[in-house]
């Protein structure tokens, strides 16, 4: 927990730095997200089915938003991959308000059928998006704790929620 507060408090720290080179108005990125920038690798369940994933978390757009670039295969068939493509913006509407609201873009390697938009908010240990489809919200849940990174994803429906992949990564070299 030590850890998650230290980057937490290093990046708001940089903030004002960051955000001298954006457009007045702009709102920040929220710590929570800008504390993920750099690299990762682990292991998950996507499913049920045990696979590998590698991360890349990288500023964008002079530092108005932030994106992360998934690529995972399943361990029991490296040619079944998955990529996914996320962008996470600070926005002054959304449940945690100025400072601590997400807007994020979902596109994946299934497609433009496939994109979504979502919202969700900052939390002391890492923040919360929310994917909304036609029969399901994907809630995306990113905690940051000792140095690991935890990201947890559950679908609602009517019907209740389900757990449908969850990862845990540590830091690795960006190549």
């Amino acid at each position: 927990m030590r850890t998650t507060t230290t980057l937490i408090a290093a990046a708001v720290a940089l903030l004002p730095a960051m955000t001298q080179a954006q457009s007045a108005g702009v709102v920040p990125v929220p710590a929570a997200v800008r504390a993920l920038q750099g690299c990762w690798q682990g292991d998950g369940v996507v499913l049920g089915k045990p696979v590998t994933i590698a991360l890349r978390a990288a500023p964008l757009l002079l530092d108005s938003m932030v994106v992360i670039d998934a690529d995972s295969a399943a361990k029991a068939d490296a040619t079944d991959r998955y990529q996914a493509h996320l962008l996470f913006g600070g926005t002054d509407a959304g449940p945690g308000g100025r400072g601590k609201a997400i807007s994020s873009f979902w596109a994946d390697s299934f497609g433009g059928s496939f994109t979504a938009t979502g919202t969700g908010d900052a939390r002391d240990d890492g923040f919360e998006v929310d994917y909304r489809y036609p029969d399901a919200s994907f809630v995306n849940r990113w905690r940051l704790q000792e140095g690991k990174l935890s990201w947890t994803i559950v679908s609602k429906s009517a019907a209740g929620e389900k757990p449908f992949a969850r990862y845990d990564l540590k830091p690795a070299p960006c190549t």
